[in-house]
């Protein structure tokens, strides 16, 4: 009995030792990046065509934000070789001013805008894309009101 009971604390001492190297576990680190990148595709819009009665509306530029949030915009039209016409939804228009070697020709068949982080487009920061792959920075924004 005496034998058994010091077998049974030598077992109990070396315990710890043993459960320690056989209960530590092996822990494997690393680190994922997720991105994610939005394209916006902006439809062209084509002008109605013009009433016999009424005179075609003329748009006066006026002074507008530099960003705005691109959830807002739903279509665009082309009246300008050096502009695009962006129609939000709220019925309002806003004139995005391309940079001086950018003709807006190109967009004529539509359009996309890369969604920053912010959920903005930004004049002097953003830029528009044509569908063949042209990129041309927005120089500045300008809100636009009709003058009859």
């Amino acid at each position: 009995m005496r034998h058994s009971l010091l077998s049974a604390l030598l077992l109990l001492a070396a315990a710890p030792a043993m459960l320690g190297v056989a209960a530590e576990p092996q822990v494997e680190t690393g680190s994922f990046t997720f991105q994610q990148r939005i394209i916006i595709r902006i439809p062209r819009m084509p002008e109605p065509p013009p009433a016999a009665a009424d005179a075609p509306v003329e748009w006066r530029e006026k002074g507008a934000p530099k960003c705005m949030k691109l959830d807002h915009v739903r279509g665009a039209t082309i009246n300008d070789e050096d502009s695009i016409d962006l129609m939000l939804d709220n019925g309002d228009r806003v004139r995005a001013v391309l940079a001086d070697d950018c003709p807006a020709l190109g967009f004529y068949s539509g359009f996309y805008l890369q969604q920053s982080s912010d959920g903005k487009v930004c004049a002097e920061r953003d830029v528009i894309r044509s569908r063949s792959g042209a990129a041309c920075p927005i120089a500045k924004f300008r809100r636009l009101v009709a003058q009859r």
